[in-house]
């Protein structure tokens, strides 16, 4: 994977990761969180996914890889209210 096709990633799994934060109203965190829950939500959602048998929709493929956008969103809302749920709140 070149430098390139890795900073497209982070960019894609940062806004995931604040859309899905903005959604769930999790404020913690910032920019790497984001990015973080980005990837955790890609991993979720293909893991949920595949577990169910859905079917590939608005996906792009990086060396080989295939980066599902609507799952990955899904995974990253499941991760952030788990998170809100887990972590005391801001007094």
């Amino acid at each position: 994977m070149s430098v390139l096709q890795f900073m497209i990633l982070l960019v894609i799994a940062g806004i995931i990761g604040a859309v899905a934060k903005s959604l769930t109203g999790f404020s913690r965190g910032g920019c790497i969180l984001s990015i973080i829950i980005g990837f955790i939500g890609a991993l979720i959602g293909n893991w949920i996914s595949q577990s169910f048998g859905w079917p590939d929709f608005f996906s792009f493929e990086i060396e080989g890889r295939t980066f599902r956008i609507i799952y990955a969103f899904l995974g990253a809302v499941i991760f952030t209210l788990i998170l809100g749920l887990l972590t005391p709140k801001k007094k």
